[in-house]
């Protein structure tokens, strides 16, 4: 039985394994996983530029939409038949 460790307490360290070769750290000649994107203030952008996005943006989300739909017709069949349902019970 193990023993009951108090509120606080530290969690004991394994102990360790000779068969698994220990960690490297990360080192620093290697390339970031992830490169650092520009972060570009709001001010910065113009209009054009959001709306750009924003469109690519919504073209994008289109696009996966249509592509669930194919690969899942009866969940898309059912979303439509919610969507109908909620649109004619909604009044203006």
């Amino acid at each position: 039985m193990q023993p009951k460790r108090t509120k606080g307490s530290a969690r004991p360290r394994r102990p360790e394994r000779p068969d698994r070769p220990a960690r490297q750290p990360e080192r620093p000649d290697q390339p970031a996983r992830w490169p650092e994107r520009p972060v570009q203030r709001p001010e910065q952008e113009t209009d054009a530029q959001r709306r750009r996005r924003r469109a690519q943006f919504l073209r994008e989300l289109t696009e996966a939409r249509e592509l669930r739909d194919r690969v899942q017709p009866r969940r898309a069949k059912v979303a439509r038949l919610r969507h109908a349902m909620r649109m004619r019970t909604f009044r203006w």
